[in-house]
């Protein structure tokens, strides 16, 4: 058959027919139940609807097999043949029913177009986009709760993280650069999407779920946003309400906890290399605010959780992210400037300076330098450090804005979760 394999062409057919059908049975499935809430009677359409969307792939692929035999042309022709058919049905069918909606032409038209790609050999390709045309079809209720219930400043956080990923990150030039060469710019780009990709994530998780899960999911999820504002948050909350001091506390120190799993989780990811020696440190000042909880629980099982969840920043702001990136990069630089002047124990003094402001930047710059030049046991004991620093600050943040009553419960804790984490500093 002029060189094209009977096997091979039988094979794109068939895929070609499968993909049409996988829409098909999507858009039957909709118009079956849009007739029945609009009380109509189901006839035939909704199967005929069916099988033309599986003719429509075959013939994708049909037009495509005709076209690899002689002329691209032949493509490109049935192609102009199928939307014009398409046109003058949507005509017919938005003077009928009045809908102006065009999904079911455009994926009409898609199915089309991805059996002529099943044809060309493209399987995987041609069943994917398939698949992923059917999903997005079906979320049609979904996609539009969702759009209704974003704020503009969701909206635009949004879009910002596509801008910085998919315009920004790709110009920043892939290079070892300024002094010592302690900075590239596209590793900064990736580790500040990373930073931001974990707040923007605990941000959406408090958002969508909030007061409804009560006092504990909202501190893991505000600790994963922020751990710093649950703790502003939940210490003016104490000081206005001092009847939920404990639970409270407990919320406070289980957000500083989290915050030792998101350092874990940046580590796992930049440089695991390093995850070995520093798990034993960052798990106690994670678990020990997690038994304080439960055991607080168990006491007070009958207070109510917390009514309300803490305000939380916009985490994607491209300003915020710009000072995030020139603090990475400050971080980068004085961290080997600190090694190249005064050794190791420079690296250390600029982690616990580093840890009172901003734990993630600090930890994600020493991973990452440990990748060369930077010794690992440095690297460890200077993320630890910086955690350990900052887990003190936020104690200190409880007593002077929460008070003595608050700050019972939840420095207790975080300074027990502080010796834990000593006691890990030591063995490394």
């Amino acid at each position: 058959m002029n060189g094209l394999n009977y096997g091979t062409e039988l094979l794109g057919l068939l895929i070609a027919l499968a993909v049409g059908l996988i829409i098909g049975f999507e858009r039957g499935w909709q118009s079956q139940n849009l007739d029945a809430e609009r009380h109509q009677e189901i006839d035939d359409q909704t199967v005929t609807g069916i099988r033309t969307f599986g003719l429509l792939g075959l013939g994708g692929g049909v037009v495509a097999q005709l076209g690899m035999l002689s002329s691209d042309w032949i493509l490109a022709a049935g192609l102009l043949g199928v939307t014009a058919l398409l046109i003058v049905g949507y005509i017919h069918s938005s003077k009928v029913t009045g809908d102006l909606g065009a999904t079911t032409e455009v994926a009409a038209l898609l199915a089309f177009l991805l059996g002529a790609l099943a044809v060309h050999g493209l399987y995987l390709e041609a069943a994917t986009a398939a698949v992923i045309t059917a999903v997005l079809l079906g979320a049609k209720e979904r996609l539009h709760a969702l759009l209704r219930s974003l704020s503009r400043l969701e909206l635009n956080a949004s879009l910002q993280l596509l801008v910085i990923v998919l315009v920004i990150l790709p110009l920043l030039p892939n290079e070892a650069m300024g002094p010592w060469g302690s900075i590239n710019p596209q590793v900064i780009g990736w580790l500040v999407i990373l930073i931001a990709g974990i707040s923007f994530a605990g941000y959406f998780a408090v958002r969508l779920l909030g007061d409804r899960v009560g006092l504990v999911l909202t501190a893991l999820l505000g600790g994963l946003a922020s751990s710093t504002a649950l703790t502003l948050a939940f210490s003016r909350m104490a000081r206005s309400d001092g009847s939920r001091n404990a639970l409270l506390g407990a919320g406070i120190a289980l957000a500083c906890g989290t915050m030792a799993l998101r350092l874990i989780l940046e580590v796992a990811v930049v440089n695991r290399t390093l995850l070995p020696p520093l798990l034993p440190g960052l798990l106690g000042l994670a678990l020990v605010p997690l038994m304080a909880l439960l055991w607080i629980l168990l006491r007070r099982r009958d207070e109510q959780p917390v009514g309300h969840t803490p305000p939380m920043h916009n985490p994607l702001d491209l300003q915020q992210a710009l000072i995030m990136a020139g603090f990475l990069a400050l971080i980068f630089i004085l961290s080997k400037g600190a090694e190249h002047w005064f050794g190791s124990e420079g690296v250390y003094i600029l982690a616990v300076i580093a840890g009172i402001a901003d734990v993630d930047a600090v930890t994600i710059a020493l991973a990452q330098q440990a990748k060369g030049e930077l010794a690992n046991d440095v690297a460890v004991r200077g993320i630890l450090l910086a955690a350990l620093t900052n887990t003190a600050v936020k104690a200190g943040i409880v007593l002077v804005i929460g008070g003595l009553p608050l700050a019972r419960w939840a420095s207790s804790i975080l300074l027990a979760a502080l010796g834990v984490g000593v006691l890990g500093l030591l063995f490394v």
